[in-house]
């Protein structure tokens, strides 16, 4: 019980939280509780579908192959690859993570795990052709240009800097195992 009180902590502290709001001012408690309801619809919309392909992806692709195209031996190449399949996806944020957890549960590279979570919020192309649309060519392809080499740095630094007992801590505890 007490393993299953601390790993819900944080949801045990906001619900507390939010009954505290309901009975100090019920308006701004029934504000927060329309709100929760709400997200809550919009993740139960978004994440089954999300761990449904995870789940085919785990069975359909083998670890080495994930290890050759994603891995720490293709380099550049697979670092562009990774990119490439960030700004593919759609979807909330929160959908990357999953994602990234089994790319590196497959072998894929803590850097490529990183740059892939960076396009996905930064490069997604609906995004982009939508800002096209709106802000013109000129500005669509300077965001972008901007944005590469700011994900491709910011996923280096992130990779050096978190140490390599930490990224096994990551690997270990996260559900998407092999």
């Amino acid at each position: 019980m007490r393993a299953v009180l601390r790993h819900y902590r944080f949801l045990l502290v906001v619900l507390l939280f939010n009954i505290i709001v309901c009975l100090l001012g019920p308006a701004a408690g029934q504000e927060i509780f329309v709100s929760s309801l709400a997200f809550s619809k919009k993740m139960l919309g978004i994440m089954p579908p999300i761990f449904i392909l995870l789940s085919l992806l785990d069975v359909w692709l083998p670890k080495d192959f994930m290890a050759r195209y994603l891995g720490g031996k293709n380099g550049p190449l697979g670092t562009i690859l990774t990119m490439v399949l960030g700004s593919a996806a759609s979807g909330p944020l929160y959908g990357a993570y999953p994602v990234a957890a089994t790319m590196l549960n497959k072998g894929a590279t803590f850097l490529n795990a990183m740059v892939f979570l960076g396009a996905w919020s930064i490069l997604k192309l609906p995004m982009v052709l939508y800002e096209i649309s709106i802000l013109g060519l000129r500005f669509g392809l300077t965001r972008m240009l901007v944005n590469i080499p700011g994900i491709v740095l910011i996923a280096f630094l992130v990779d050096r800097f978190v140490s390599g007992e930490e990224k096994n801590a990551l690997s270990a505890q996260s559900i998407y195992k092999d």
